[in-house]
């Protein structure tokens, strides 16, 4: 089932790649949890699994997150090029997991940044299951420009690339 703001051609299947697409290539995305009263956001880095159907973090044991998730499971996941104009929301339920296998799997050279090592007791998987996705997909910052200056001028609003969403 495809929603789309524009006469987008693209198929579910079409935009459905362009996610996992973008969300692969973008890495760093803002994770949103909600506590009860409010809702929070901070950067992660994001192990996507197309195959599997998930997006993994590696999370630290302590902080408000795990609770959030463990109360409210429902989280956002936002991916943003600027430099490309191309923008990514996933929603999805959040798990917390203590799956040493799999946190051995995802271990990369960078997460030495927060831990000693994958064997580090303090570290846990968070796993992500998308149901919904959505993406902004526009031309280069040359072409909006362009194309807003044109809206300006015209009085008519710029038609800035292409929005939908797709049930995952």
């Amino acid at each position: 089932m495809k929603e789309s703001q524009h006469d987008n051609p693209a198929t579910p299947e079409e935009i459905t790649d362009r996610i996992w697409e973008l969300a692969h290539k973008i890495d760093i995305c803002m994770l949103t949890t909600w506590n009860g009263n409010e809702q929070r956001s901070r950067p992660m880095s994001a192990r996507p699994r197309r195959g599997e159907s998930v997006v993994y973090f590696l999370t630290d044991v302590e902080g408000e997150k795990n609770a959030e998730i463990a109360s409210y499971p429902r989280v956002s996941l936002s991916w943003a090029d600027n430099g490309t104009h191309r923008y990514v929301v996933v929603s999805g339920e959040g798990v917390i997991s203590n799956d040493r296998a799999k946190i051995t799997e995802l271990w990369g050279t960078m997460d030495k940044i927060w831990w000693e090592d994958a064997n580090d007791p303090t570290i846990r998987l968070l796993t992500v299951t998308p149901d919904r996705g959505e993406i902004w997909d526009s031309p280069n910052a040359l072409v909006s420009g362009v194309k807003m200056l044109k809206a300006m001028v015209t009085g008519g609003a710029p038609e800035l690339g292409d929005n939908a969403s797709v049930k995952m």
